[in-house]
Parts: structure tokens; sequence; C-alpha cells
């Protein structure tokens, strides 16, 4: 049986654009005798569309689109497996199904509901979704075949220690005879989630002797970045078949001959980050229908990284730069920012922000008599920054970007209203450590554009005489250790100090910074989600509390 696996990059909501891109990728497996075309989760309605499935009529408008995509297919002689919102009819419960029809000769002749919904990180689906009662295999060519959707195959006992589900989807389709598993996925990227579904899928090929197809969606839609990475495996649990990271493709696979098509893969995962930030950046912006971007250029390490990957995302003529130097801003700032500029080819240009704060601390001043110079007139150059930042993208029409990383998010290392102004967090889940890493993945592609000065000289505010960030901060690499312990392993100071072999009240005071600043990473820019816990809706902390470990 000859397979196509469609990995498609499609927009929530957007359903001209998705079924288009789905009736053009069904030809294209029609003309190469692909008798299968099987495509992502949710697919025609893009994913996640969270609240947007409570509004009646977008369920409404779902079925209508599978009908008109049932006809528009009719006449290739192909079944076409494609994800949708579904009306629930049950009378109780909620209202919508997440399910995958089976679209053959213009008629729908088969639809799988998902059965298990998850609640955990990112995702939020039985707030929204009726689970599925029972799965069934249905019949292609005489074979029976188990046709299963995401999270359903994510309760291997053999995988996880703790499964978090009472019943197993595959083992129930196996159960019913099927020969052959079909996965039709919407995973997000983060670090290390590629491995980690071939060890799935290749751990259920062999349980139960199933060839196993499995396809993944492609894109960024708001927090979250989808790799693609598809992958068909026989029954031995062995690749025959894969797509690419981070781009659209139609893979064939033949499970009966146990050959395929196979595309290269980042084999790197610091390349995978830099591809998926690129990716990511390029939807977020485009999707919500801005055609350049902005960055404010320091001439340090973090907004050289987003600035490169600006580049790659929408090409030199829809970036500009902009640097902003102030009282305290060293030369090289203004030299390296402009040097990578030029290297870069894209628009530079400067606006000083000292007239503006000094004529704000002569403004203040009645008000600030009998206090002593503190944060304060730090936080009033960064915040000018991000003033001058939102003007000139009121004016442009250019989204801003903002340049911080995970480590000084997590720690309040950051300005509320300054250099947290913008509409993308491009690096908000990239530790300091990493983006050093990124650039000079950067550098490689973009011919040293990263002027070697800024890989050297140490981080810094510069809102103060000599400032640099180790002031505040202990040294990165040791802050990135105590980060991932206590973020992304949600581990006590007590077992961070022990398994990183660092001072117990270090790690207790970083742990204090991370809970105190909860309230300014809620009202920071939407970030890109490449670890395994990032800021953002994968991460509910309570603001108003008063918890310490």
């Amino acid at each position: 049986m000859r397979i196509a696996l469609a990995q498609i990059n499609t927009t929530v909501g957007d359903f001209p654009h998705n079924r288009g891109k789905t009736l053009a990728f069904a030809r294209m497996a029609a003309e190469k005798n692909a008798q299968v075309v099987l495509f992502p989760e949710l697919s025609l309605t893009g994913y996640p569309p969270r609240d947007l499935v409570e509004k009646p009529s977008f369920a409404q408008r779902a079925e209508a689109e599978l009908r008109i995509l049932a006809a528009e297919t009719a006449s290739l002689p192909l079944r076409l497996i494609i994800g949708t919102v579904a009306q629930s009819h049950e009378g109780i419960g909620k209202k919508v199904l997440n399910t995958a029809a089976v679209l053959y000769k213009g008629e729908e002749i088969f639809r799988q509901t998902k059965m298990l919904l998850p609640t955990y990180d990112v995702f939020d689906e039985g707030r929204y979704f009726m689970s599925a009662q029972s799965q069934s295999v249905f019949w292609m060519d005489g074979i029976p075949v188990g046709l299963s959707i995401c999270e359903d195959a994510w309760n291997q006992r053999k995988i996880f220690d703790h499964p978090i589900y009472g019943r197993d989807p595959i083992a129930e389709l196996q159960a019913q005879g099927a020969k052959l598993l079909l996965s039709t996925n919407a995973s997000p990227y983060e670090m290390g989630k590629r491995d980690q579904r071939r060890r799935l899928f290749s751990n259920i090929a062999k349980d139960y002797a199933l060839p196993c197809v499995y396809v993944n969606s492609i894109g960024g839609n708001d927090h979250l970045v989808f790799d693609g990475s598809s992958f068909a495996m026989n029954a031995a649990g062995e690749v025959i078949c894969e797509a690419p990271s981070f781009e659209e493709s139609l893979t064939i696979c033949d499970v009966a001959t146990g050959e395929g098509e196979r595309q290269a893969t980042h084999a790197d995962e610091d390349e995978a980050v830099y591809d998926a930030l690129v990716l990511g950046t390029r939807d977020y912006v485009g999707k919500c229908g801005f055609k350049k971007v902005l960055i404010g250029l320091s001439g340090g390490i973090d907004s050289s990284i987003v600035a490169a990957i600006a580049v790659e995302a929408f090409g030199p003529g829809n970036v500009i730069g902009v640097g902003m130097p102030g009282p305290y801003s060293s030369d090289h700032s203004l030299t390296d920012a402009r040097a990578m500029a030029e290297r870069l080819g894209i628009r530079f240009e400067v606006s000083s922000i000292k007239a503006g704060y000094q004529t704000m601390i002569e403004t203040l001043q009645p008000l600030f008599e009998g206090y002593k110079p503190d944060v304060t007139e730090e936080n009033m150059q960064a915040r000018l920054r991000g003033l001058t930042l939102m003007a000139l993208s009121n004016k442009f029409g250019a989204m801003v970007l903002t340049t911080g990383n995970k480590s000084e998010l997590a720690v309040g290392y950051c300005t509320l209203y300054g250099d947290m102004c913008g509409g993308l967090a491009v690096i908000s889940d990239v530790p300091k450590t990493l983006v050093y890493k990124l650039c000079r993945i950067a550098n490689r592609r973009l011919n040293g554009a990263i002027p070697e000065n800024v890989f050297l000289k140490p981080p810094s505010a510069e809102l103060r005489p000599d400032q640099t960030d180790q002031d505040s901060l202990p040294p990165y690499e040791d802050l990135d250790r105590i980060l991932r312990g206590y973020v992304e392993r949600m581990e006590s100071p007590a077992q961070i100090a022990a398994h990183e072999s660092l001072p117990l009240d270090l790690v207790r005071e970083i742990a204090r910074k991370v809970d105190l600043n909860e309230y300014k990473r809620q009202q920071a820019a939407p970030g890109l989600k490449v670890t395994s816990k990032a800021f953002g809706i994968g991460r509910r902390f309570p603001i108003a509390q008063r918890y310490k470990e």
C-alpha cells in the first residue's frame, strides 16, 4: 500500500487556505500513485483552535468545509484522511469532537474520534472536546487499519513510568485485528521530542507487530512550533521513510515492500532549535498580518541572534534595526550593532535616548527629592527605548521583536514596558548559554554576520556605569543549570543544589527570584516554545501566592 505523508502548514481558522492546501497536496499524492494520503491532526481547522471551538459556527463551518473537500477530491483515485472539528450529537457533554475523517470518491466513509485528550503543559483539549468511547478499525484494500489521533498513542506503559490514562487506544485497535496503524498528529516541537516520538512508535510497532505511519503538522501557531519530522516504520520498529523537519513536504512510503522516501532531518538539536525559531517567527508575524519587523540592536548577543533569525525569516529588506544609545552606552555597542546590520544588509537607524532621559530626570526631580538614584533611573532608560520602538512600530507598520532570553525572564532581569515591549518574544524560551550556541550557527549560515566582539564582551544592560549582568546574577552557566531544575524539572532547591553541586543559598535565591517575577512574565509578549517547559500557556502559576520551598 502506497501512503503519502502530507505534512502541511495550516493557519487556525483559515478554512479556504487550509482546504486549498489539502487539495493541492492530495492531487500531488495522486500523481505519485499513492493509495492513501494522510494529513495532520485538525489540519482543516488549524491547531490549536482553542476557544474558537466554543463558537457554534466554527464546528458548523468545519463540517461544511469537509463536505466541500470531499466533493473537490471525488475524482482522485485515493483515500484522503484529514483532521477536523466535528459536532457531537450526544445531547450531553462537550459539543465538539476532535476527529479524523476518511474521504473517498466524494464521500466520508469513516470517522475516528480522539479518545485521549491531553490537559497538561500547553494542551487543554479536555476543556473543549468530548472523548471517544471506543475505537474501531476500518478496511482498506482488504487490510484492517487502525487510525489514531496524536495523544491516543502516548500511553505506552513500557515507555512512561506513570501513564496518565486508564485506556490504551492502540492496544484496543490491535485487539480488533488492526494490521496497520496510521497516526495523525499536531505535536509541537521541543528539544528531544523528535527522538522521543520515534522511540514511542518503534515500541508500538515491535510490541504489536504493526507497521506505523506517523504524520505531523508543520508551522508556527502562536506559542507553538510544529516541526513535521513525519516518518513510517515497519513492524520491526525500523524507520523506512522520513520527512524533513520544519518544512512542508509530501513523502511516499510503501508499507507492503517496506520502502520509502528519505528526506534529511536535523541531526543536531541546536540547529533544530534555530530553525524552529525561524519558522515560528515567520509564521507568527505573517499570520498576524505583518510583513516587517523592528528590533532594538544593542550590540549584545541577544539582539544579535534575534536579528539573524529575523533576516532568515523575512529577508534583510523587511528587517529594521534601531540603535538607541543612552547615557551609559559604550562605544562598541553602537559600532557592533552597526557592523552587524551592514553585514546582514538590513536598514539601521539610530535614535538616542539621552535627551529624553535628561528631560525625564529634570521633570521628575521635584518628586524624586530626597531619594537616592536606584533601579528607577535604570528602568526609565529601558522604558524610553520601549517607547521609541513602539512609536517606530506604529509609524512603519512593523512588529517589534523583543530580545530577552529565558534566563533573564526567569529571574526578572528585564523591565516591564521597556525591553519587554513588543509583539513576539523570539528567544524567551532560549537559555542564555544556548543563545551563544545559536549565534555560532547564525554566523555559519550568514557569513559571520555577528562580530566576534559580541561573543567576547561581558553581557551588560548598560543602564549604569560599568554594569555587567554578573553584578546581579550568577554566571549564566550556573544560572541555567538552576533554572533547568527549577522551571523545567520542578525540582526543589535542595535537590538542585545536590544534583548540580551548587550552594544551597544561591539556588534558593534564584528560586525566590523566579517566584517573585511571575507578574512580569504574565505581561510579556508571547514567546516560542522550544524546551520542555516554557513560560507562557504551558506554565500556569498564580501571581499572588506565598508558597515557598
